[in-house]
């Protein structure tokens, strides 16, 4: 099975993006554990901002085709180390999530995906608003059907 993992820091909105991008009407509760449902994987926060705790992300990033990798765009520090991604056996794709906030700064949560090593493109989304859902979306679906193959520099072609 095609799918993504999405992962970021706590509160950045990966459960909230995940249940927007697969149109999951359900509560949206805090990730506690992995969960494998449906095309993602939800990861928790915790697992990206504790060291001891990042090797299961590598681990289960086997699971998935693609990395999402959520930057809240309201926060000044990401929670990898940088170049952390670099070390993912799957591409990433960056977003900034929370965009509508006023203090969101978009430029420099791009920046700090770029500095953790998200080599692949980065989309500006808000889950409140729906901006960049539809595009994020579309692109998901090309990537991860097949149509447009992920290749080995990160992106997927096309």
């Amino acid at each position: 099975m095609r799918r993504f993992m999405i992962v970021g820091a706590t509160g950045a909105g990966k459960t909230t993006l995940l249940h927007v991008l697969t149109d999951d009407l359900g509560p949206i509760r805090k990730t506690q554990m992995v969960d494998y449902g449906g095309e993602g994987i939800d990861t928790p926060g915790e697992y990206a901002e504790m060291g001891r705790f990042r090797h299961r992300l590598m681990a289960m990033a086997s699971d998935a085709t693609l990395l999402l990798v959520v930057q809240d765009g309201t926060r000044s520090r990401s929670c990898f180390p940088p170049g952390f991604l670099l070390s993912f056996p799957r591409p990433s794709i960056g977003l900034v999530s929370k965009i509508d906030l006023p203090d969101a700064d978009v430029g420099r949560a791009e920046a700090l995906l770029r500095e953790s090593g998200v080599r692949g493109e980065i989309h500006p989304v808000s889950a409140t608003t729906g901006t960049g859902i539809a595009a994020l979306r579309q692109r998901l679906n090309s990537c991860l059907s097949g149509q447009q193959g992920v290749i080995d520099n990160g992106k997927c072609s096309g």
